[in-house]
């Protein structure tokens, strides 16, 4: 029975020769991915001169993109049952692909988003599968290392985006950003046709077509209300019909889900309290890091006055950390499971975000770059090891709904995030007294951050309710 037990602890439920190789072009698809939600930050100032357009519509090369991923999403569990593995991400990168064209080659801004529109239907399916696949051609003691890297794509490529656009912009035009994309995907297309398997059987389940409609209606309604609340306020008619349209069509959707006997989403793997809490973490984690994102470029080129180029050699340090933190994360939860590094990173990542809250317009280098870094150590020490605790409390098929689940929410708490920092930014300038814009935009950078730190304190304390439990007993395999 022993030696059963220690068998199926080092077999993995798909076994694939090459796992890495498997994940290759996903993993690259994942970060150009994740890279594009916010190596845009760095460009807006060029972007607005260049469009024409203001800083509350260029929000929507960002919001557009994650609301597109937050909508697409939901449908990749149901997507993943009735085409193949295969199919599937090679599909998604050829559109990603397409998309990063289509804004490369843009004479407008109308088109710009269009283009930036069709790439998030790539990220919105390339995200799930790539946690979806790894739960299945990786062995239970490698899991931690998996996601581990998995969660690196996600954490290290936000961060390290701005520090690529930088260098980019130092030299060439933006749509070399877009041309940069175009160019790695095709690399990560290469890789997906030779190595990707097929790692689940197709059992075409019924299409609930009110499901889909109302689950785009809902969580579309919702994104639009919080991104149109930075321009025209959260009182005008506008944005409380869309947030109260969201927020009835997501409960009539909730509902549906939750009594239709094949639903879109199973939303009953909420039930289950590790998965329930490690979800909420993950979530919020993400909304510090994009808030974040979005503010600190920005800070550093209207707040500090620096150039472009400058912005990305800021943020490379921070970067980096993200990085090496973002991969050792992954093999903490293998030794000490979830608990201990997730409070851990929030008691760090608050740090983090109250120097961040006291940047001046004449706030040293070395003190900007070392708030960055802090919160860098914080946000992906808690982001790993809450991710791999909740997705391994799910059994089979489950484990494919719960990745869904949480990288939905994730993308719509994103958007939503972005949404409301922007809104703090704009806030905050009105409420400065004097005429020096620089110091308008700190004050604006200031209400932001203030936004960034609650949701660090919402992480911590999602963290304290986090239980002790060891890796080996969160995993759960079908017979």
């Amino acid at each position: 029975m022993e030696n059963s037990s220690k068998a199926t602890f080092t077999k993995a439920r798909v076994p694939v020769k090459h796992p890495w190789l498997a994940m290759a072009g996903m993993l690259m698809g994942a970060f150009v991915g994740m890279l594009s939600e916010t190596s845009l930050n760095i460009a807006l100032p060029k972007l607005e001169v260049a469009l024409g357009v203001g800083t509350s519509t260029l929000q929507w090369l960002v919001t557009g993109y994650m609301l597109v991923i937050g909508i697409v999403l939901p449908f990749s569990s149901l997507i993943s049952k009735w085409f193949t593995t295969r199919q599937t991400i090679i599909f998604a990168l050829c559109a990603f692909i397409l998309g990063a064209v289509i804004s490369a080659l843009a004479p407008n801004f109308a088109i710009v988003l269009t283009g930036r529109m069709i790439q998030g239907i790539g990220t919105g399916l390339i995200l799930p599968l790539m946690f979806t696949v790894a739960m299945q051609i990786f062995p239970p003691h490698k899991l931690g290392a998996a996601m581990g890297v998995n969660a690196l794509v996600i954490m290290f490529a936000p961060a390290i985006g701005p520090t690529l656009t930088g260098l980019l912009l130092a030299k060439l035009s933006w749509r070399w950003i877009f041309w940069a994309f175009a160019i790695i995907l095709v690399i990560a297309l290469v890789f997906a046709v030779l190595h990707l398997k097929n790692i689940a059987e197709l059992t075409r389940p019924k299409v609930d077509f009110l499901s889909l409609v109302s689950s785009a209606v809902g969580f579309g309604a919702l994104v639009m209300g919080a991104s149109f609340a930075s321009e025209n306020g959260w009182g005008s008619p506008l944005v409380l019909g869309l947030l109260i349209l969201g927020l009835v069509v997501l409960v009539f959707y909730v509902h549906r889900q939750l009594h239709l006997e094949h639903p879109i989403l199973n939303l009953k793997v909420f039930a289950n309290p590790s998965f329930r809490i490690g979800a909420l973490i993950v979530m919020v984690d993400f909304g510090v890091i994009l808030s974040a994102m979005y503010l600190f470029p920005q800070y550093i080129q209207n707040g500090m006055g620096l150039p472009v180029a400058m912005t990305g050699i800021i943020m490379l340090p921070g970067g980096v950390v993200n990085a090496i933190v973002s991969a050792i994360s992954g093999r903490m939860y293998d030794n000490f499971g979830a608990q201990i590094p997730a409070r851990v990173g929030f008691v760090i990542a608050i740090i983090g975000a109250v120097m961040l809250i006291m940047v001046q317009p004449d706030s040293s280098v070395a003190y900007v770059i070392a708030a960055h870094i802090i919160l860098m150590i914080g946000c992906p020490l808690a982001m790993s090891p809450s991710q791999t605790h909740a997705l391994n409390a799910l059994r089979g098929p489950q484990s494919a709904d719960g990745s869904t689940i949480m990288n939905t929410l994730q993308q719509i708490v994103g958007a939503i995030a972005t949404a409301l920092a922007t809104s703090c930014l704009v806030l905050g300038q009105s409420a400065y007294d004097g005429g020096n814009k620089q110091a308008a935009f700190t004050n604006g950078v200031h209400y932001g951050f203030y936004f960034t730190l609650v949701l660090t304190i919402i992480g911590l304390i999602l963290a304290l309710m986090l239980k002790r439990n060891k890796p080996s007993s969160d995993v759960n395999f079908d017979k």
